[in-house]
């Protein structure tokens, strides 16, 4: 299987680590080290999650974000990457526009 992170996916990577780096001097590389360490647990993982408006939502371990991915037979698709304190209002609609 291959992981696939879309663009809108990585612009959620870049604004959460560069938010927790504002934080503290180093957190924005221990924050992309843990969510690309959740991401590629999938690899083992893919499916078991709870699904949840038409995508599969993995819970990270450390940081309160939420990884929202497809499969299919061959691929991992990453939606999104959100962080769970927003507005769950909020969320759905961002997963909404996201949908392809």
């Amino acid at each position: 299987m291959k992981i696939q992170i879309l663009d809108e996916a990585q612009a959620d990577l870049r604004e959460g680590a560069q938010f927790y780096e504002q934080q503290n001097a180093g957190m924005g590389t221990y924050f992309l080290d843990t969510l690309i360490s959740d991401i590629e647990s999938l690899i083992l993982y893919t499916g078991v999650h709870i699904k949840l408006n038409g995508y599969h939502r993995l819970l990270s371990k450390t940081f309160p974000y939420a990884v929202c991915y497809q499969t299919n037979e061959d691929i991992i698709k990453i939606y999104a990457i959100l962080d769970c304190r927003r507005n769950p209002i909020r969320t759905i609609e961002e997963l909404k526009q996201r949908r392809t």
